[in-house]
């Protein structure tokens, strides 16, 4: 039995040795024989950083057509700044495809990220945004309700010269600014129909104060509102133009 035992002993110990030999040189032998050569992007991209999609992509596809890991290659592509969404595939012979969707920006959130069209957070990094977004602010977890009460200012208050910003506070306190600087303050409790009342006052209210400008209005009083007014900017003086030169009307002499 022991007899036995030696020479099984043995081609296990081989087959310990061999297994990974075996493994290091046949993903050599199918990375040298069967390279990928073609990197094809599909997308409009406009933001991300082609040179960086290249380098990120390179180490994985050097793997060869058949070891390459697509799940890694996606996961990889994924984190790059502006990617919403990669998918990544390979087409024989040497072809590895990726389609990428960009983030498109729908507003600024806070000092450093921005807000998609489809509701996701990114950050912004060093690429220009597009300018005109409205700020939002508020809790990861309040994106909706944030989203939603600027969908109803930007409706209501379209006449008022449209809305600039809306931001929910740590304590949950709401506050709108109008697009020519005022602040509306709505407070915790049901903004949508204090909103809803102030908007439909405002235009009675600016009719009412045309020499003033509203600065700030607290809407947190149950029967009214607490409004700020400043002077109106002086329209600028015309400038003064130089007298016009009197027709030579002498005779000659």
């Amino acid at each position: 039995m022991k007899a036995l035992l030696h020479p099984v002993a043995w081609l296990l110990a081989l087959a310990l040795v061999a297994l990974p030999v075996v493994g290091v040189v046949d993903g050599w032998w199918l990375t040298a024989h069967f390279p990928l050569r073609t990197l094809r992007v599909q997308g409009e991209l406009q933001r991300v950083d082609r040179a960086q999609l290249r380098a990120t992509v390179l180490p994985y596809a050097q793997r060869g057509f058949f070891a390459v890991d697509l799940g890694q290659v996606q996961r990889a592509v994924g984190q790059l700044p502006w990617v919403e969404q990669a998918q990544v595939r390979k087409h024989w012979p040497d072809v590895l495809e990726l389609r990428i969707s960009e983030y498109r920006p729908f507003a600024r959130w806070g000092a450093t990220r921005l807000l998609s069209e489809h509701g996701h957070l990114f950050p912004a990094g060093k690429v220009q945004v597009p300018a005109g977004l409205p700020l939002l602010d508020g809790p990861e977890t309040r994106v909706p309700e944030v989203v939603a009460l600027y969908n109803q200012a930007r409706e209501q208050l379209a006449n008022a010269g449209g809305v600039r910003g809306v931001a929910i506070d740590k304590r949950g306190s709401w506050s709108i600014t109008l697009a020519d600087g005022t602040q509306v303050v709505l407070g915790r409790d049901d903004p949508s129909t204090r909103l809803e009342r102030f908007a439909a006052l405002l235009p009675q209210l600016a009719a009412q104060n045309p020499q003033r400008r509203l600065l700030r209005a607290d809407l947190r009083y149950t029967n009214g509102f607490a409004l700020s007014w400043a002077a109106a900017p002086a329209a600028p003086a015309a400038p003064a133009r130089a007298p016009l030169p009197l027709p030579n009307t002498g005779s000659k002499t």
